[in-house]
């Protein structure tokens, strides 16, 4: 019973520890800029609104580190998603399900080739996916180095459809009450979410995901196709990409050359800190959640504040990430003392 709960404990107390962190953090948060309205509903849900994309991305990133890889390409190929996007409507002329179709395919043959490159020629993740970001980032600039605005109707319309949450009503100045929304984005981010927890955890797919992570030579002994499932995994991470730089062209509606800068990076310390482990075997998606809202949150904190520069968020991130990475580092040397 004693080995059962030391088991349970090593795999989840990353996880715990980030929820505790938000839950501290979003404290803090309401203590501090009480008086400023950061304790109304709209701000929490704005978390969710604002990293709708990331959390998608997130969600394929967490996917990706478990199996062992790494994707630093996500930030270019959103970028390249948002511009496809915002060129075949605009200036190609095509309708909204049509183009949206198209980048879908765009993500499956990106993810495809990278796989294939990584899982049967055997070239390190962090290579191929390099490529793959100058690569992405070039063809965004090659498509146009204007920043292209979307104006078509039906794109607007699904980016501004709000969904009213008829709860914690607020009344206004005005004496109106008003109710705090979400967008589509929040619900189909959070359906992927639910849908990649599944996979990972309730499938043979996602049991074997783990396990090529956590030892790929054990998965090879129990007779496990390695290199199949690390192009699935690859395929499957570049179709969740073209689906998250979708959401984010909601919130954005344009492309150009230098969106999504940096948001490889985010996605990553968004699954390290929610306790994916960056050697692989361990992770869970819920973790890389809370980890986006973290980095939400502290997005919050300055804005709120309002005389501190946006670059905080990076540094606080980046301090925070190098917390759990230690933490991480030291629970894995406690691990082999055990042994």
């Amino acid at each position: 019973m004693r080995n059962k709960i030391k088991n349970i404990d090593n795999k989840a107390f990353l996880l715990y520890m980030t929820i505790v962190l938000f839950i501290i953090m979003y404290s803090i948060g309401i203590i501090m800029f009480g008086n400023k309205g950061f304790q109304k509903p709209q701000v929490f849900l704005n978390l969710f609104i604002s990293n709708a994309g990331l959390i998608v991305i997130a969600t394929g990133m967490t996917m990706v580190i478990i199996s062992g890889g790494i994707d630093i390409s996500v930030g270019s190929f959103v970028a390249l998603t948002c511009m496809v996007l915002a060129w075949m409507m605009e200036k190609g002329n095509m309708n909204a399900v049509s183009s949206i179709i198209v980048i879908m395919l765009m993500g499956l043959v990106f993810g495809l080739v990278q796989g294939i490159l990584i899982a049967y020629l055997n070239i390190q993740p962090f290579i191929v996916t390099l490529a793959g970001m100058f690569f992405a980032r070039g063809m965004t600039a090659i498509i146009s180095q204007e920043m292209i605005s979307i104006k078509n109707e039906t794109f607007l319309a699904w980016a501004n459809n709000k969904i009213t949450i008829p709860l914690f009503g607020i009344v206004n100045k005005k004496g109106v009450t008003v109710y705090p929304y979400i967008y589509p984005t929040v619900i189909a981010a959070l359906i992927i979410l639910v849908i990649m927890f599944i996979l990972l955890k309730y499938t043979k797919f996602g049991r074997s995901v783990y396990a090529v992570g956590g030892n790929e030579q054990s998965a090879l002994l129990l007779g496990l196709n390695v290199k199949s499932i690390k192009l699935k995994v690859y395929i499957l991470n570049g179709l969740l990409c073209s689906i998250g730089g979708f959401l984010f062209c909601l919130n954005t509606c344009a492309g150009f050359v230098e969106q999504a800068k940096g948001f490889e990076m985010e996605a990553i310390a968004g699954s390290v800190i929610g306790g994916t482990l960056l050697t692989g075997g361990v992770g869970n998606v819920f973790g890389s959640l809370f980890g986006v809202l973290i980095k939400g949150t502290i997005e919050a904190f300055v804005s709120f504040q309002g005389t501190l520069s946006s670059w905080w968020t990076k540094i606080i991130i980046a301090t925070i990430l190098a917390f759990f990475i230690v933490l991480q580092s030291i629970l894995a040397m406690s691990k082999k003392e055990q042994k």
